[in-house]
């Protein structure tokens, strides 16, 4: 089968075998792929998709589509745009293009949804964590997902408008930005925190897993390797003042610093120090709500709970 995720950067699919037998469902990757194409580009300001946009996202698409029928999987898809489709008023030409190409109906989720098939997907690969009450945090980028849950399921959720696009577009023009577009992100950051905690007991949370590309390029900056490994990444248990030493870093530094980087994606430099502030702020506030002195970081996200729920 095949699952795809279209958010506000970046479009990715995966081609899986899905496994149902003894008792578990086990997903065997054929084929994973991600493309950064900035559907979400000025969503925030203008409150439409671009056509230029628009026109990336959908050659992304046709491509997807060609790679789901080389592997048989046409049966089994499943199309989920999230935070920049569901803000645009014309996302009703984005979906109409997504079903001449795909031949199915995508589907622009709610928050909650998101949400619910991003803890599925970072849960179902982390068993150290039963037994706790674990908060994943999705950091896209046009929005975030508080999700706390056990392995029961989710038990409260919020998504906020908070992401590594929307709010390098508000407040980050600079190259490095200044401190006062810092503080102004940091209180968007806060203000949306508080939103999240109204519905959300962050403070029972006795494990936060981070899921999503800023969480895991920050990790790698963290780690320092000398190229973006997922396997060195996912799993990795990241001391706080860790997390906070390397997104510090990358927000000051310049996008050409940041694009030499060996694990760097290039359609992450220009978002990058957006969602490094919004990861440090958010990891410690939550130190700040519930002691923790780590966090894990999954590979695994909302693109493998979108598999596991195809039927």
């Amino acid at each position: 089968m095949a699952a795809i995720d279209c958010g506000t950067n970046s479009i990715r699919l995966l081609i899986a075998d899905i496994d149902r037998s003894n008792g578990s469902t086990v997903l065997t990757d054929v084929h994973r792929e991600m493309r950064v194409v900035r559907l979400g580009q000025g969503v925030d300001a203008t409150g439409e998709l671009a056509p230029e946009a628009l026109e990336r996202t959908l050659a992304a698409t046709a491509d997807y589509a060609r790679l789901i029928k080389e592997h048989g999987a046409e049966g089994r898809v499943r199309f989920v745009a999230t935070s920049a489709s569901r803000d645009a008023r014309n996302r009703d030409v984005f979906v109409d293009g997504v079903r001449e190409l795909l031949g199915l109906e995508p589907e622009v989720i709610s928050g909650d949804e998101e949400a619910a098939l991003s803890f599925a997907g970072a849960s179902s690969v982390l068993p150290v964590l039963d037994g706790q009450q674990v908060l994943v945090v999705d950091l896209g980028g046009g929005s975030t997902e508080f999700v706390l849950g056990t392995a029961a399921g989710v038990t409260a959720a919020k998504s906020v408008d908070i992401g590594c696009v929307r709010l390098t577009e508000r407040h980050l023009p600079n190259d490095p930005p200044t401190a006062g577009q810092i503080a102004a992100a940091e209180a968007d950051v806060d203000e949306a925190m508080a939103r999240a905690g109204r519905d959300v007991p962050l403070e029972r949370a006795t494990a936060v897993v981070g899921v999503a590309g800023s969480v895991t390029t920050i990790t790698a900056h963290a780690l320092r390797l000398p190229e973006y490994t997922p396997e060195a990444i996912h799993g990795v248990a990241l001391p706080i003042r860790k997390i906070g030493d390397a997104a510090t870093d990358l927000l000051d530094m310049t996008r050409a610093g940041r694009a030499a980087l060996p694990y760097m994606h290039p359609g992450r430099v220009d978002v990058i120090g957006a969602g490094a502030l919004i990861w440090w702020a958010v990891v410690d506030r939550l130190v700040e709500r519930s002691g923790l002195s780590e966090v894990v970081v999954s590979e695994h996200d909302i693109l493998d709970g979108i598999a596991l729920s195809i039927g």
